[in-house]
């Protein structure tokens, strides 16, 4: 039996509610890190393979047990590479310099501007090259997202470095389908938005599309957003006004058009029913994508337009989106046959980096893909989370502390600090106490 150590904050087929999945931060703060993490499962699900998940637990004491307990390290990756992952970066590396078992990368992301600019990264080189390093020494190659980086790598002298894009865009293997139900999209048409709250030059865009389309549906993927949903706002954040979607005075949360799920399966199915998707999020599309929906990216850096350029993904700049941009014009440009034509080949470009790494794959077995469908599919997920119409934001000492604790852990992860430090906790309390 080969036994394979998979990255991720937990086991797919795990049923977790709301609350343990903020607490524990189960979505690594996007809950599309799941769709990657979901996809690369099922692909390595494969006869005589046991699979475990790391938890996120990477620090470098834990080499020894790896070592001795499992044959491959496999770890999927988004934007790792951008100064906020500086710290997780640094002590994956040091687990890493420590094992003694293949370690394989899939489709790590450098994050850069539009233009394809990496000087940001110039502050976190040496801790990229550590990390890239370390993983050549134990594979043949590392898989990246896309052109930028692997021509960032490149730059710094490494050549064993190959575009592999996202293991999420295989999830149904090579058989990728997306059709166009409606001629055109009509004001009653289902529309589907996601947001990157720190994206301000969507809030015109919001607030169109809030008016244009009352059957608008805003799928949130942010631990911020599920905090919101489940322990409400402080008096003053409530008092807050925003265009994006950042408090629960906005339309999308007050009339009930917020949907954030906790799983990939049941996100997936929501997107079957919905006529399009567009947004900042590029797993947001992606899910659509998986459900046969039409998807449109708006690119807001390198990180999204990489994954669109590689997958042929319909997508615009967002300096090319201004504020009258409307879901039935994209949707009517919108081309999916460079998409759908090219994805086998880059799916046999993605199982062939898996084979010089030694790995096998769950679609080269008869039935093995559609069994692992069938378990996922009769899992009990939780349904998607929203915001009732008699939701009362939880308040008092106990709530203010609650979310206290919750904004300490979340500036502890931020730091890469293993625990969260007690003044920051009395500074998030804020005077008068608790």
């Amino acid at each position: 039996m080969t036994r394979i150590l998979l990255r991720a904050p937990k086991d797919p087929f795990e049923v977790v509610d709301a609350e343990q999945t903020l607490e524990q931060n189960l979505i690594g703060d996007n809950a599309g890190n799941l769709v990657f993490i979901e996809a690369a499962h099922k692909l390595l699900s494969v006869p005589g393979v046991e699979i475990e998940v790391d938890r996120f637990k990477t620090h470098r004491r834990l080499a020894g047990r790896i070592n001795e307990r499992y044959d491959a390290y496999v770890i999927p990756l988004a934007n790792a590479f951008r100064p906020s992952f500086t710290a997780q970066l640094e002590r994956m590396t040091a687990l890493i310099e420590r094992l003694r078992i293949p370690v394989v990368v899939l489709g790590v992301g450098a994050q850069a501007t539009l233009g394809y600019d990496w000087s940001r990264l110039a502050p976190m080189e040496a801790s990229i090259r550590a990390f890239v390093r370390a993983v050549l020494d134990r594979g043949p190659s590392i898989g990246v997202r896309g052109e930028l980086t692997h021509d960032y790598l490149r730059s710094l002298g490494f050549s064993d470095v190959e575009v592999v894009g996202c293991p999420s865009m295989f999830l149904w293997g090579e058989d990728l389908r997306v059709t166009k139900r409606l001629p055109a999209l009509a004001p009653d048409s289902r529309v589907a938005i996601t947001v990157s709250p720190y994206v301000a030059a969507m809030g015109p865009v919001v607030r169109r599309h809030v008016e244009a389309y009352p059957n608008l549906t805003y799928i949130a993927q942010d631990l911020a957003s599920l905090q919101r949903l489940l322990w409400g706002e402080s008096a003053e954040e409530a008092a807050r006004t925003s265009d994006v979607p950042v408090h629960l005075s906005h339309p999308l949360y007050r009339d009930d058009k917020t949907r954030l799920f906790l799983d990939p399966w049941p996100w997936i199915a929501e997107l079957r029913a919905q006529d399009f998707a567009f947004g900042t999020r590029i797993h947001g599309t992606i899910a659509a994508l998986l459900a046969g929906t039409p998807g449109v990216v708006l690119a807001h850096d390198s990180r999204t337009l990489e994954l669109a350029r590689y997958f042929g993904i319909p997508h615009r700049k967002m300096t090319e989106v201004g504020p009258d941009v409307d879901a039935a014009e994209l949707y009517a440009e919108a081309d999916f046959a460079a998409l759908c034509a090219g994805h086998a080949a880059r799916f046999a470009t993605f199982t062939g980096y898996l084979a010089r790494h030694g790995l096998d794959h769950a679609f080269a077995h008869d039935g093995v893909a559609a069994a692992w469908d069938e378990r996922m599919a009769g899992t009990p997920f939780p349904a998607a989370i929203r915001h009732a119409a008699t939701f009362v934001a939880p308040s008092g000492a106990r709530a203010r502390l609650r979310r206290a604790r919750f904004e300490a852990r979340a500036a502890a992860r931020r730091s890469g600090l293993k625990r969260r430090p007690a003044d920051a906790l009395r500074r998030l309390r804020g005077p008068g106490g608790c």
